[in-house]
């Protein structure tokens, strides 16, 4: 019986305006604990682990009577950084993938772990919070994520 290789990793972050623990286990089951103090970002980042089906824990202590940026800005940032360490050399990754509507919503998200970042985001947005959410906080966080 062959061994499945487990691809995981965790990091941690400290900045003057952060604490912030991730880990992620791409050979997950989709379980997730997420705790960045901020309800609708929470739930997008359950949504990711899930429909990846990897394991993902993020725990944040964060700025957040100032606002949310600091704190979806740099989990953007720790997560980028975790999921490159995961998935080391990156053997057996396709470079290809697809996308997929839901409700009134379709995103095209293209992801090259060829080692060098770019951000094209071009989303617009109806409204200026979903929840305690700044959606323009959107960006920052796949900037993050991408430059991690």
């Amino acid at each position: 019986m062959s061994k499945v290789m487990q691809r995981k990793a965790d990091a941690k972050r400290e900045t003057n305006e952060t604490k912030i623990l991730v880990s992620v286990n791409i050979e997950g089951t989709g379980e997730s604990n997420i705790q960045t103090g901020v309800g609708f970002f929470d739930h997008m980042l359950e949504q990711i682990a899930k429909h990846a089906n990897i394991d993902l824990n993020i725990k944040v202590d964060g700025d957040l009577h100032v606002d949310e940026h600091h704190t979806v800005e740099d989990v953007g940032i720790t997560l980028g950084e975790v999921l490159l360490k995961a998935l080391g050399d990156k053997k057996g990754i396709q470079r290809y993938g697809f996308y997929v509507p839901m409700d009134e919503s379709i995103a095209l998200c293209v992801i090259d772990l060829g080692g060098r970042f770019h951000l094209n985001f071009k989303a617009k947005f109806k409204r200026n919070n979903v929840g305690e959410f700044p959606t323009e906080l959107t960006e920052e966080f796949f900037r993050g994520l991408a430059s991690g």
